[in-house]
């Protein structure tokens, strides 16, 4: 099951850096019909989704490899129980965080699809379509979390914990 969560994450990361590649790709493609005088539909739209989606899909992979902003100054100094329990009072709240977002995102994505709601760009495209992939990164988030919560109570060490010291300051 790890293994299934791991490819998850990494799924995760890849749509993510795919949704930056298309957002290049729309953009380039504007540039390049403005020179011969035609228009890329929508083309705001569909950036805009895209960049949602990097974002949400990006939320799990960053939080995984540590990449997700840490204030480490204070607890460096506490005792191993006293950052046990604040890590995992801090794991709690993002877990009911991450559960709140995923709820509304996915109620987000039905009320969409039930009042079918669509675009107002040049094409109109049924909004809950763009929205799904809000709805999986979020979710994807979601089971993150709650996999370094799990394993923080079994007493080992969360995935975030060893990416901390990565940053030296001294060599930058």
């Amino acid at each position: 099951m790890k293994s299934f969560r791991d490819k998850l994450y990494l799924a995760s990361g890849y749509a993510s850096g795919l949704c930056i590649v298309l957002i290049m790709l729309i953009i380039l493609a504007q540039i390049v019909g403005r020179l011969f005088g035609f228009i890329v539909p929508s083309a705001e739209d569909f950036s805009g989704w895209a960049l949602a989606a990097a974002t949400f899909f990006g939320l799990a992979y960053t939080f995984r490899e540590g990449g997700h902003i840490r204030v480490t100054l204070v607890i460096q100094s506490w005792s191993k129980r006293a950052r046990f329990y604040q890590e995992a009072v801090v794991l709690l709240l993002a877990l009911g965080l991450a559960c709140f977002m995923t709820y509304y995102c996915w109620h987000m994505v039905w009320e969409s699809y039930i009042f079918e709601e669509v675009s107002h760009g040049y094409l109109p495209i049924p909004l809950w379509m763009p929205q799904v992939p809000v709805g999986i990164g979020a979710l994807a988030f979601n089971i993150a979390v709650l996999d370094d919560l799990v394993t923080l109570l079994l007493g080992r060490t969360p995935s975030y914990a060893p990416h901390e010291g990565e940053l030296n300051l001294e060599e930058v």
